[in-house]
């Protein structure tokens, strides 16, 4: 579905990604964990096309995509960052807009719109005004107006980062289950580990803008709670440095400083 061969980035003269490679299959859920300033986002915008990359090569669909992306596959992808970033216009108008600007037939937008405001537990509130819902009711707008694209790829950028406890869990149900009627290929970008264990099949975790490791995301919670359980100062200090990821577990907690 998209593949990404060392794949390198720089700005400003800096060097953000280097080397990095990537194989996101159809219907694959995958997560990208790192610390802060690691170049996750960087990455994940590459992939989506929003960015061009310095070097390497990029490949959708099978088709290596050289400069900018054509728009009939850009419109294949969506894209879900931390900020909802709702039009200040009714919940059912940002729904419907994507769907608009590809000149789908009224009945089709309504319906799409209706049932993706449905599945995300947002409907009644369609003719609201976007810009006065709460954290959890925008972010779920958000996510309804990605999956009513119908897109081959999503891209969540750290969605649930600003959410509390008991929005993030509802929240994530209702993605896990969406992620499994549409058939969708994900990426997603997360600090929490139960996150990506919850929704991806495997995680690359970055550091310094290259990979370092990659495994099962559940593998990744479970060997991450073991090590916190028995020293939570070593995991502190050494979550990345732990030979083949065997002692890592859980969340990135608040409590690291490097987070």
């Amino acid at each position: 579905m998209l593949r990404a061969e060392n794949i390198t980035w720089e700005q400003g003269g800096k060097t953000i990604l280097k080397g990095i490679s990537l194989h996101l299959k159809q219907g694959e859920w995958a997560g990208l964990a790192g610390p802060n300033g690691a170049g996750k986002s960087s990455l994940l915008k590459i992939l989506a096309f929003l960015e061009q990359p310095t070097g390497g090569r990029l490949f959708f669909q099978g088709e290596l995509i050289e400069g900018r992306m054509p728009l009939a596959l850009r419109r294949h992808l969506a894209v879900v960052f931390q900020d909802s970033l709702l039009l200040n216009t009714s919940v059912y108008e940002n729904v419907a807009v994507g769907l608009k600007i590809r000149s789908l037939p009224k009945a089709v937008i309504k319906e799409r719109v209706e049932t993706w405001l449905e599945r995300f537990g947002v409907l009644q509130l369609l003719k609201q005004p976007a810009r006065s819902l709460s954290g959890g009711e925008a972010q779920r707008v958000n996510l309804a107006r990605a999956f009513a694209l119908e897109p081959d790829v999503l891209f969540l950028d750290e969605p649930f980062s600003a959410l509390d406890a008991p929005t993030k869990a509802h929240l994530l149900q209702d993605l896990a289950d969406a992620s499994k009627e549409s058939g969708v290929s994900a990426l997603m970008v997360s600090h929490d580990f139960r996150e990506l264990a919850r929704l991806t099949q495997r995680t690359l975790i970055i550091k310094d803008g290259t990979t370092i490791a990659e495994l099962p995301s559940a593998k990744l919670l479970s060997d991450y709670s073991r090590a916190a359980a028995a020293d939570k100062n070593t995991v502190r200090h050494n979550v990345f440095d732990i030979e083949g990821f065997q002692n890592l577990h859980e969340v990135f907690s608040p409590i690291w400083e490097e987070f």
